[in-house]
């Protein structure tokens, strides 16, 4: 499987069947907040990046497996691809199985991107900042992405998808998750309307270290501010340590042995989908068996000291 990975495990979506149709790391946006590191090809050119056929093939191969979401999302910016419609509707028509997308909504103030997600099950675009200098030190949009469009883009999309309509808020510590910072969010979120407002906080090692999470009793507190009161979906329960979730821990403990990996290393010496690899190290660090180290500003996954043995 090169595009479709999965069923993994997500606290809002249950068993989530991802579907990745941009290559790594190709993005609307270079946040400083990313597990997956920093962006390497930051654009707002929407193409085929992927072949489409194939998508829909590995979608296909994959219902066997009964997910209970086929999301659209991956390791970049899903809205980038030009076929987006398409892919949606090819979905439909092969399986009752609702149909997500993640997106950042960097690109929902261009028509056509929101003409292609009309009939999506659930949008869940995300806002994380509630200003113009904010956004560009949170985010780092391309050139062209601007607040004002982003904030358009997200009231706009409201009215034209008819599914449900979830808005992430990402809070940072000492940065976005002050009072004033959250007050400015939540205006606009009563702006947006969407069905649910969810927020979340970093979890995992990040893009950049500046980066800090939000402790779980202060954004049970911030989720207050918003009206109606936001959720809380920061996932500081580790849903992915569920049995099934745990079929390749022995292989990353054994790459790891040998060196130390980012997460796109581990995802291609052994031939996964970074987002998979994300939830089996996050289990593995909550088992305190591997632990990060930092080498030129980016993250390494290490086995931990006291788990070092010999293959």
């Amino acid at each position: 499987m090169s595009y479709v990975f999965g069923p993994v495990p997500s606290r809002r979506l249950g068993r989530s069947l991802g579907v990745d149709v941009v290559p790594f790391k190709t993005c609307t946006y270079d946040c400083i907040y990313c597990q997956l590191g920093r962006t390497t090809c930051k654009t707002i050119e929407r193409k085929e990046w992927v072949p489409f056929e194939d998508v829909l093939d590995e979608v296909k191969v994959k219902l066997s497996k009964r997910p209970d979401y086929i999301t659209l999302s991956g390791s970049g910016e899903p809205t980038l691809f030009s076929r987006l419609s398409d892919l949606i509707d090819g979905i439909k028509r092969i399986t009752n199985i609702p149909v997500a997308l993640l997106t950042n909504g960097s690109l929902l103030w261009i028509p056509e991107v929101r003409a292609a997600i009309q009939n999506l099950d659930l949008l869940i675009p995300s806002l994380d900042a509630g200003d113009e200098a904010m956004f560009r030190r949170v985010n780092r949009p391309h050139e062209a992405v601007s607040f004002d469009r982003l904030i358009d883009g997200l009231v706009a999309s409201r009215e034209a998808c008819r599914g449900q309509y979830w808005l992430e808020v990402f809070l940072l510590a000492g940065c976005t998750a002050d009072d004033a910072g959250v007050k400015k969010l939540a205006q606009y979120a009563g702006l947006i309307k969407p069905d649910r407002i969810q927020i979340n906080t970093v979890t995992r090692p990040p893009a950049d270290r500046s980066a800090t999470g939000v402790s779980p009793e202060r954004l049970a507190e911030l989720a207050g501010v918003f009206d109606p009161p936001a959720e809380v979906v920061a996932d500081y329960h580790h849903v992915h340590e569920q049995v099934q979730f745990s079929v390749s821990r022995d292989e990353i403990l054994s790459l790891l042995r040998r060196r130390p990996c980012s997460i796109d290393g581990i995802a291609q010496g052994l031939g996964m989908h970074p987002n998979e690899v994300v939830k089996y190290v996050e289990a593995l660090q909550a088992e305190r068996l591997v632990e990060t180290t930092w080498t030129s500003g980016k993250c390494y996954y290490k086995v931990a000291d006291r788990n070092k043995r010999a293959d």
